[in-house]
């Protein structure tokens, strides 16, 4: 079990490539195409194994964490209202895709031998807990993964919005993002070789640049609440522990300095 102790914010000066980043408690944010693996749609469940141990590695390290998962290897609500579906209706489809994932990734945590609870912002009494923050926080400072499903429970709020909003309720030091890239590039490194990757961003620098590693929203909420962001990749392995001993390659998003 993990010893509950006071939380402090990391100085934002003292994060960086080079730095001693050592936050006690996060918040992960895992795109849902990134559960696909080589597949089309759904979960590659040795993927989800893979990450589920490298969550076990950091929890064991005595770090406080928490999830978000989107929903995109499922269920896209902002695609699908764009071929004609009520936006409200698609988005509320989106959510339960979340809850979906969120379920595999407990049943893998558990598997390993992590206590894990999900709570959901749509209430299903009957599959998780409802959202409760200050449980939420309780969970945690007990040694629990909390995952937190359904978004915000509102429609045309992304998930990324989603993981802002958690990782500033739960008083977390730092938001990590698990993409595709290993950073935050000018554009798509896949589709443009030559794309400028950056080793460190401003809030306002993303903003000014309309860079889209996060919606708007969600950059505006951890630039107000001083909560850095740290964009990694999620397809390599040991990354996650990796970014948290302030080592590996990523991209980091704080104030200015």
């Amino acid at each position: 079990m993990v010893k509950a102790v006071p939380l402090e914010r990391t100085d934002p000066d003292d994060i960086g490539p080079a730095g001693g980043f050592s936050p006690r408690r996060v918040l992960l944010k895992l795109s849902g195409e990134g559960l696909m693996g080589a597949q089309g749609y759904g979960l590659d469940m040795d993927v989800v194994r893979r990450l589920a141990r490298e969550i076990k590695a950091v929890h064991e390290a005595g770090k406080e964490l928490c999830l978000v998962i989107g929903g995109g290897n499922i269920f896209r609500g902002l695609s699908t209202a764009a071929q004609g579906m009520d936006r409200t209706s698609a988005d509320h489809m989106g959510m339960l895709a979340t809850v979906m994932n969120a379920l595999a990734v407990q049943n893998f945590l558990e598997k390993e031998g992590v206590p894990t609870r999900v709570q959901s912002a749509i209430p299903m009494a009957s599959i998780c807990e409802p959202y409760i923050r200050r449980r939420a926080i309780r969970h945690m400072e007990k040694g629990r993964v909390v995952i937190f499903a359904a978004g915000t429970g509102n429609p045309f709020f992304t998930t990324d919005t989603a993981a802002a909003l958690r990782a500033v309720e739960m008083n977390c030091d730092a938001l990590l993002k698990a993409t595709q890239v290993d950073g935050v590039y000018d554009a798509d490194p896949k589709l443009v070789p030559t794309a400028n990757r950056y080793d460190s961003l401003t809030f306002g620098d993303v903003l000014r640049q309309d860079l889209r590693v996060m919606d708007t929203s969600a950059i505006a909420l951890a630039r107000d609440n001083g909560i850095p962001i740290l964009v990694f990749s999620l397809q390599q392995p040991g990354a996650l522990a990796e970014v948290l001993r302030g080592a590996g390659r990523y991209t980091i998003i704080r104030e200015e300095i």
